[in-house]
Protein backbone atom coordinates (compact mmCIF):
# COMPACT_ATOMS: atom_id res chain seq x y z
CA UNK A 1 0.00 0.00 0.00
CA UNK A 2 1.42 3.31 -1.45
CA UNK A 3 0.25 5.97 1.15
CA UNK A 4 0.57 9.19 -1.22
CA UNK A 5 -1.51 6.87 -3.94
CA UNK A 6 -4.15 5.17 -1.27
CA UNK A 7 -4.79 8.77 -0.02
CA UNK A 8 -4.60 10.66 -3.40
CA UNK A 9 -7.92 9.02 -4.80
CA UNK A 10 -9.83 10.20 -1.45
CA UNK A 11 -8.41 13.79 -1.40
CA UNK A 12 -10.93 15.42 -2.73
CA UNK A 13 -13.54 14.14 -0.49
CA UNK A 14 -11.20 14.70 2.47
CA UNK A 15 -11.01 18.34 1.13
CA UNK A 16 -14.56 19.34 1.35
CA UNK A 17 -15.10 18.00 4.65
CA UNK A 18 -12.91 19.84 6.70
CA UNK A 19 -15.16 22.14 8.43
CA UNK A 20 -17.30 19.10 9.54
CA UNK A 21 -17.98 18.31 12.94
CA UNK A 22 -16.16 14.47 12.75
CA UNK A 23 -12.84 16.60 11.28
CA UNK A 24 -12.99 19.49 13.51
CA UNK A 25 -12.90 17.65 16.67
CA UNK A 26 -10.40 15.02 15.65
CA UNK A 27 -8.20 18.14 14.69
CA UNK A 28 -8.96 19.99 18.01
CA UNK A 29 -8.95 17.20 20.27
CA UNK A 30 -5.29 15.79 19.28
CA UNK A 31 -4.50 19.64 19.86
CA UNK A 32 -5.29 19.47 22.99
CA UNK A 33 -3.75 16.14 23.57
CA UNK A 34 -0.26 17.13 22.60
CA UNK A 35 -0.19 21.00 23.88
CA UNK A 36 0.66 19.11 27.06
CA UNK A 37 3.61 17.08 25.71
CA UNK A 38 5.10 20.01 23.87
CA UNK A 39 8.24 22.06 24.24
CA UNK A 40 8.77 25.53 24.89
CA UNK A 41 7.59 27.02 21.37
CA UNK A 42 10.13 29.75 20.72
CA UNK A 43 13.33 28.96 18.51
CA UNK A 44 11.97 24.89 19.27
CA UNK A 45 11.79 22.81 15.52
CA UNK A 46 8.76 20.70 14.17
CA UNK A 47 8.30 18.29 11.03
CA UNK A 48 4.66 17.56 10.17
CA UNK A 49 5.09 14.28 7.71
CA UNK A 50 2.09 14.01 6.36
CA UNK A 51 0.88 17.51 6.65
CA UNK A 52 -2.02 17.49 4.60
CA UNK A 53 -3.92 20.91 4.86
CA UNK A 54 -1.85 22.41 6.98
CA UNK A 55 -3.61 22.33 9.96
CA UNK A 56 -1.44 20.88 12.91
CA UNK A 57 1.60 22.55 11.13
CA UNK A 58 0.21 26.11 10.98
CA UNK A 59 -0.98 25.87 14.79
CA UNK A 60 2.05 24.89 15.69
CA UNK A 61 3.72 28.05 13.89
CA UNK A 62 0.97 30.31 15.70
CA UNK A 63 2.19 29.45 18.50
CA UNK A 64 6.11 30.11 17.89
CA UNK A 65 7.36 26.89 16.51
CA UNK A 66 9.86 26.48 13.34
CA UNK A 67 7.63 24.24 11.17
CA UNK A 68 8.64 22.28 8.42
CA UNK A 69 5.47 20.87 6.65
CA UNK A 70 6.55 17.59 4.57
CA UNK A 71 3.51 16.25 2.28
CA UNK A 72 3.93 13.87 -0.85
CA UNK A 73 0.67 14.62 -2.69
CA UNK A 74 0.34 18.05 -4.97
CA UNK A 75 -3.45 18.92 -4.27
CA UNK A 76 -2.62 18.69 -0.33
CA UNK A 77 0.22 20.88 -0.18
CA UNK A 78 -1.56 23.36 -2.32
CA UNK A 79 -4.21 23.21 0.01
CA UNK A 80 -2.73 24.11 2.88
CA UNK A 81 -0.44 27.19 0.71
CA UNK A 82 -4.18 28.69 0.24
CA UNK A 83 -4.05 28.34 4.33
CA UNK A 84 -0.96 29.89 5.09
CA UNK A 85 -2.02 32.97 2.60
CA UNK A 86 -4.66 33.67 5.10
CA UNK A 87 -1.92 33.68 8.28
CA UNK A 88 0.34 36.48 9.26
CA UNK A 89 3.68 37.24 7.87
CA UNK A 90 5.09 36.03 10.89
CA UNK A 91 3.07 32.55 11.09
CA UNK A 92 3.75 31.63 7.09
CA UNK A 93 7.91 32.84 7.63
CA UNK A 94 7.65 30.16 10.17
CA UNK A 95 6.44 27.39 7.66
CA UNK A 96 8.53 25.78 5.66
CA UNK A 97 6.02 23.50 3.15
CA UNK A 98 8.12 20.64 1.13
CA UNK A 99 7.13 17.96 -0.88
CA UNK A 100 8.23 14.34 0.41
CA UNK A 101 7.07 11.66 3.00
CA UNK A 102 7.81 8.88 4.45
CA UNK A 103 10.13 6.60 2.61
CA UNK A 104 12.26 9.58 1.11
CA UNK A 105 12.46 11.50 4.82
CA UNK A 106 16.19 11.69 4.65
CA UNK A 107 16.23 13.88 1.22
CA UNK A 108 13.64 16.69 2.77
CA UNK A 109 14.35 16.51 6.95
CA UNK A 110 16.99 16.37 9.24
CA UNK A 111 18.11 13.33 10.94
CA UNK A 112 17.90 13.99 15.20
CA UNK A 113 17.00 17.59 14.15
CA UNK A 114 13.51 18.14 15.93
CA UNK A 115 11.99 18.48 19.29
CA UNK A 116 8.45 18.35 17.65
CA UNK A 117 7.77 15.39 14.80
CA UNK A 118 4.17 15.07 13.97
CA UNK A 119 2.42 11.65 12.11
CA UNK A 120 -0.85 12.13 12.11
CA UNK A 121 -3.13 9.88 9.24
CA UNK A 122 -0.89 8.34 8.10
CA UNK A 123 -0.08 5.17 8.65
CA UNK A 124 -3.00 3.55 7.70
CA UNK A 125 -2.00 3.95 4.17
CA UNK A 126 0.78 2.32 4.77
CA UNK A 127 1.32 -1.83 4.46
CA UNK A 128 3.47 -1.44 7.58
CA UNK A 129 4.35 0.46 10.22
CA UNK A 130 7.49 -0.52 10.64
CA UNK A 131 9.80 1.87 8.21
CA UNK A 132 7.61 4.60 9.16
CA UNK A 133 7.98 4.39 12.89
CA UNK A 134 11.94 4.02 12.03
CA UNK A 135 12.19 6.70 9.92
CA UNK A 136 10.74 8.96 12.12
CA UNK A 137 12.30 7.78 14.73
CA UNK A 138 15.22 8.92 13.68
CA UNK A 139 13.87 12.99 13.38
CA UNK A 140 13.50 13.33 16.59
CA UNK A 141 16.14 15.30 18.96
CA UNK A 142 17.41 13.89 22.58
CA UNK A 143 14.27 14.87 24.63
CA UNK A 144 11.92 15.64 21.99
CA UNK A 145 8.19 14.33 20.86
CA UNK A 146 7.28 11.87 18.62
CA UNK A 147 3.37 12.05 18.15
CA UNK A 148 1.47 9.79 15.67
CA UNK A 149 -2.03 9.54 15.48
CA UNK A 150 -3.52 5.97 13.21
CA UNK A 151 -6.64 4.20 13.03
CA UNK A 152 -7.53 2.16 16.42
CA UNK A 153 -7.46 -1.98 15.57
CA UNK A 154 -9.30 -2.34 18.62
CA UNK A 155 -12.18 -0.66 18.47
CA UNK A 156 -12.45 -0.82 14.14
CA UNK A 157 -16.31 -2.47 14.77
CA UNK A 158 -17.36 -0.26 17.25
CA UNK A 159 -18.70 2.94 14.08
CA UNK A 160 -20.77 0.74 12.27
CA UNK A 161 -22.32 -0.83 15.73
CA UNK A 162 -22.73 2.67 16.56
CA UNK A 163 -24.59 3.08 13.56
CA UNK A 164 -27.00 0.50 13.57
CA UNK A 165 -25.19 -1.43 11.02
CA UNK A 166 -24.94 -4.92 12.36
CA UNK A 167 -23.85 -6.69 9.61
CA UNK A 168 -20.74 -4.23 8.97
CA UNK A 169 -19.91 -4.69 12.58
CA UNK A 170 -19.54 -8.43 12.37
CA UNK A 171 -17.55 -8.32 9.10
CA UNK A 172 -15.09 -6.17 10.62
CA UNK A 173 -14.73 -8.43 14.05
CA UNK A 174 -14.35 -11.34 11.66
CA UNK A 175 -11.66 -9.54 9.71
CA UNK A 176 -9.84 -8.44 13.53
CA UNK A 177 -10.19 -12.45 13.92
CA UNK A 178 -8.90 -13.75 10.68
CA UNK A 179 -5.55 -10.52 10.98
CA UNK A 180 -5.11 -11.88 14.44
CA UNK A 181 -4.77 -16.33 12.72
CA UNK A 182 -2.90 -14.64 10.05
CA UNK A 183 -0.49 -12.43 11.61
CA UNK A 184 -1.06 -9.52 9.83
CA UNK A 185 -2.79 -5.87 10.50
CA UNK A 186 -6.88 -5.49 9.77
CA UNK A 187 -7.73 -3.67 7.09
CA UNK A 188 -11.25 -1.79 6.39
CA UNK A 189 -12.90 0.46 3.83
CA UNK A 190 -12.95 4.37 5.28
CA UNK A 191 -15.25 6.81 5.02
CA UNK A 192 -13.02 8.68 1.71
CA UNK A 193 -13.57 5.38 -0.03
CA UNK A 194 -10.18 3.91 0.07
CA UNK A 195 -8.65 0.89 1.32
CA UNK A 196 -6.49 1.40 4.67
CA UNK A 197 -5.35 -0.50 7.76
CA UNK A 198 -5.54 -0.29 11.56
CA UNK A 199 -2.71 -0.68 14.52
CA UNK A 200 -2.25 -2.59 17.67
CA UNK A 201 -1.26 0.15 20.26
CA UNK A 202 1.04 -2.48 21.93
CA UNK A 203 2.34 -3.45 18.37
CA UNK A 204 2.83 0.45 17.86
CA UNK A 205 4.84 0.64 21.56
CA UNK A 206 6.89 -2.05 20.75
CA UNK A 207 8.01 -0.63 17.73
CA UNK A 208 8.52 2.93 19.63
CA UNK A 209 10.74 0.92 22.34
CA UNK A 210 12.76 -0.28 19.67
CA UNK A 211 13.37 2.99 17.90
CA UNK A 212 14.65 3.98 21.27
CA UNK A 213 11.62 6.09 22.03
CA UNK A 214 9.48 5.68 25.58
CA UNK A 215 5.47 5.74 25.07
CA UNK A 216 4.97 8.95 27.43
CA UNK A 217 0.81 8.71 27.01
CA UNK A 218 -1.84 7.76 24.64
CA UNK A 219 -4.97 8.81 23.81
CA UNK A 220 -8.11 8.03 21.67
CA UNK A 221 -9.87 10.04 19.62
CA UNK A 222 -13.25 10.74 18.25
CA UNK A 223 -15.02 8.62 20.62
CA UNK A 224 -18.94 10.22 21.46
CA UNK A 225 -19.13 11.88 18.28
CA UNK A 226 -17.63 9.36 15.75
CA UNK A 227 -21.26 7.69 14.90
CA UNK A 228 -22.43 10.90 13.55
CA UNK A 229 -22.92 11.29 9.31
CA UNK A 230 -19.88 12.55 7.67
CA UNK A 231 -21.69 15.94 6.37
CA UNK A 232 -22.97 16.39 9.87
CA UNK A 233 -21.64 20.51 10.85
CA UNK A 234 -19.57 21.56 13.69
CA UNK A 235 -21.81 22.65 16.32
CA UNK A 236 -22.27 26.63 15.86
CA UNK A 237 -23.87 26.98 19.50
CA UNK A 238 -20.40 27.81 21.35
CA UNK A 239 -21.78 26.00 24.85
CA UNK A 240 -22.35 23.24 22.68
CA UNK A 241 -19.33 23.25 20.57
CA UNK A 242 -17.05 23.77 24.30
CA UNK A 243 -19.12 20.66 25.70
CA UNK A 244 -18.58 18.36 22.74
CA UNK A 245 -14.75 18.51 22.72
CA UNK A 246 -14.73 18.82 26.72
CA UNK A 247 -16.33 15.71 26.26
CA UNK A 248 -14.03 14.38 23.70
CA UNK A 249 -11.23 15.40 25.27
CA UNK A 250 -11.96 13.54 28.41
CA UNK A 251 -12.87 10.47 27.18
CA UNK A 252 -9.72 10.31 25.30
CA UNK A 253 -7.63 10.02 28.54
CA UNK A 254 -10.32 8.21 30.55
CA UNK A 255 -10.77 4.23 30.58
CA UNK A 256 -12.35 2.42 29.34
CA UNK A 257 -13.38 4.97 27.20
CA UNK A 258 -10.27 5.85 25.40
CA UNK A 259 -9.89 2.17 23.94
CA UNK A 260 -13.13 2.95 22.09
CA UNK A 261 -12.06 5.42 20.13
CA UNK A 262 -11.87 5.36 15.93
CA UNK A 263 -8.51 6.80 16.57
CA UNK A 264 -5.16 6.29 18.58
CA UNK A 265 -3.47 9.13 19.42
CA UNK A 266 0.24 8.15 20.55
CA UNK A 267 2.77 10.32 22.46
CA UNK A 268 6.54 8.85 22.74
CA UNK A 269 9.98 10.87 23.67
CA UNK A 270 13.64 10.01 23.08
CA UNK A 271 15.08 10.42 26.66
CA UNK A 272 18.06 12.64 26.90
CA UNK A 273 21.44 10.70 26.97
CA UNK A 274 22.70 9.62 30.73
CA UNK A 275 25.30 11.44 31.69
CA UNK A 276 28.22 9.91 34.46
CA UNK A 277 29.98 12.04 36.62
CA UNK A 278 33.13 11.38 37.35
CA UNK A 279 34.59 11.69 41.28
Amino acid sequence: MDATNAFATGSGSWLSRLGNLRNVVRQEVVARQLTAHLPMPSGASAIDVGSGQGTQAIRLAREGFEVTAVEPEPRMREACAEALEDETPAVRARVDLRAGGIGDLADVADPGGYQVVLCHGVLMYLDSPVVALTELAGLVAAGGTLSVLTRNAEALAWRPAARHDWRGALELLDEVDRADREHRSPVYRNEIGVDARADWREGLEDLLRSSGLALEAWYGVRIASDNVPVEESFPQDPEQARALLDLEERFGRTDPYRRMGTLMHLVARRPWPSTTTLL
